[in-house]
């Protein structure tokens, strides 16, 4: 699963379409144009440029949010005729993942895309690439040293929290008493952690909500059920709900279905496309998640592409692309289900 970094950043789209001036004619009592081709920055686009190999070390696909990483990053280079993905095994061992990078800066590849099985410990490979003159776009777990990446891109943990808090705290906030649960991640994770803390700081808002329980899980359908059944036989009454991950939330719901439950909302996290699917039929507690897009393996080939090619980003007044970009956690819920339902993991 993803880790926190404690920057922020801002979201953009590296792959967009620039349009430069077109001078049909002038004459010399009409103004020069002052926004010629010449003039333009050169942007990322869709059409074919420079060839780009990019190196992608992701991780073991032993989560559905990881698979959903290595199918969005493979997927996206497909969409380009003028790159080449050279794509490692993926692997949660730190040794294993450091081999398959060096094998691939010593492959020579134009820029790598490195999403590391352990920030820290993967940082010097990360500089080993940089200093072969190689660009690093480092994936969402975060490289100790930011000399070990050009560009950071990645999910923003403590966002979920505030995202989650606030939309529980709205639908309560006429109710006096409220009480709120959480089932979290592995709290052994800063990931887990910030998720909670930024929770915490939402439900700070609604001084009727209470936080009454709270529960840590492992990710997992089998943890999620266990540690949700445990929460509902202590806790007889309760107003929402919040899960931090959708996988245990599969688990969670099957729990909440056992025990006859249904006098709560639930919010979940991450944005499975089981539970994309049970908020848009609306017949069980789950009325939301909160994104901690996977898609962000999609657009750091797009920056990856836009470095190898010496590009910017379009929309942008700069040249080169930014160094550090968070994304934004939205929450999904009945009304805006259908727009995301496509970017929804298995």
């Amino acid at each position: 699963m993803p880790e926190i970094t404690s920057r922020r950043g801002l979201l953009f789209g590296a792959a967009a379409l620039s349009t430069g001036a077109l001078i049909t004619g002038c004459t010399s009592n009409e103004p020069k144009d002052e926004g010629s081709d010449d003039k333009d920055q050169p942007v990322a686009d869709d059409k074919p440029g420079k060839k780009v190999t990019i190196g992608f070390a992701g991780p073991q696909a032993d989560h559905g949010w990881l698979n959903a990483i290595n199918d969005n990053a493979k997927e996206r280079a497909k969409k380009y005729s003028d790159v080449t993905l050279e794509s490692t095994e993926g692997s949660n061992d730190t040794a294993a993942q450091i081999g398959q990078v060096e094998t691939l800066i010593n492959k020579k590849v134009d820029v790598l895309v490195i999403l590391p099985a352990d920030g820290k410990a993967l940082t010097q490979v990360g500089l080993k690439a940089m200093k072969a003159g190689i660009p690093v776009v480092n994936l969402d777990r975060v490289f100790a040293s930011p000399q070990a990446y050009r560009c950071w891109i990645g999910g923003d943990n403590y966002g979920m929290g505030l995202s989650a808090g606030h939309y529980i705290g709205e639908k309560l906030k006429d109710k006096k008493g409220a009480t709120v649960i959480e089932l979290a991640g592995l709290d052994n994770l800063e990931l887990t952690k910030q998720r909670t803390k930024g929770f915490d700081d939402a439900l700070k808002n609604y001084p009727n909500i209470e936080k009454v329980a709270r529960q840590a899980a492992e990710f997992t359908v089998e943890s999620g059920q266990q540690k949700m059944s445990q929460l509902l036989q202590a806790q007889k009454n309760f107003d929402a709900l919040w899960n931090h991950d959708d996988d245990q939330g599969v688990g969670a719901l099957r729990a909440i279905k056992q025990a006859g439950r249904d006098d709560f909302l639930m919010v979940g996290g991450a944005g499975a496309l089981s539970a994309f699917q049970a908020i848009e039929s609306d017949d069980s507690v789950l009325k939301a998640t909160v994104l901690y897009p996977p898609t962000m393996a999609a657009s750091a080939i797009d920056l990856a592409r836009a470095l190898g090619q010496g590009k910017g980003v379009s929309g942008m007044a700069e040249f080169e692309i930014p160094a550090f970009i968070t994304l934004y956690s939205a929450v999904v819920d009945k009304d805006n289900v259908g727009q995301y339902m496509s970017t929804g993991f298995k």
